[in-house]
């Protein structure tokens, strides 16, 4: 398995992501977690996003919080309404069609000091 496909089993700090191939991978609530890279809202790479104290992986660009254990948007973009102007309802799309386009959610495997997602 090439680089980019696999970590050492001790890159994951509390509260980082990591890219592992098509997956963002990291640590919520002390378990392993692997999700599709790309944010339902503007497919930002998600594998740039952090950790918050709840245990949601926070997209990088607008601030959507996905449960990794579902791959659901549990909340909406935030922080571009103030450059653009209001939209109304679009929040409330985003959230919508969230629901129907979750994240894959993937199964990180520890093996031979490596991480992978299977």
């Amino acid at each position: 398995m090439s680089d980019d496909q696999s970590l050492p089993d001790d890159a994951l700090e509390p509260g980082t992501v990591r890219r592992v191939g098509p997956w963002a991978v990291g640590s919520s609530g002390g378990e392993d977690f692997a999700v599709s890279r790309r944010c339902r809202h503007q497919l930002a790479d998600l594998s740039n996003g952090s950790v918050d104290a709840n245990g949601c992986l926070v997209c990088p660009w607008h601030g959507s919080r996905y449960d990794v254990r579902t791959g659901r948007m549990v909340s909406g973009p935030k922080g571009f309404l103030a450059y653009r102007g209001s939209t109304p309802g679009y929040t409330q799309l985003v959230l919508a069609y969230g629901r129907y386009l979750r994240l894959r959610v993937g199964r990180v495997v520890r093996r031979g000091g490596r991480l992978r997602v299977e």
